[in-house]
């Protein structure tokens, strides 16, 4: 992780200030943003693609646990 930006460089020309899932901060200079910020940003968000996939087939799952158990009951 890098260094954090003195005041005197987060007060210089406009700002971005690039908050992560995770909670991490990044504030970058919108002159300097840089393919390798760029890259971190696109594995933050593949990241993100991943858990939402997850949570979808937990979701899918749960679904058919449900629908099982009513099924059992309804011949209860």
């Amino acid at each position: 992780m890098e260094s954090p930006q003195t005041q005197q460089e987060e007060e210089e020309g406009d700002v971005i200030e690039i908050v992560t899932t995770t909670g991490d901060r990044d504030v970058v200079d919108e002159g300097h943003f840089t393919s390798e910020r760029a890259q971190i940003l696109i594995r933050e968000i593949m990241g993100c693609n991943t858990d939402l996939e997850n949570i979808k087939q937990n979701i899918n799952d749960v679904q058919n646990k449900m629908k099982n158990i009513i099924d059992v009951l309804g011949r209860v």
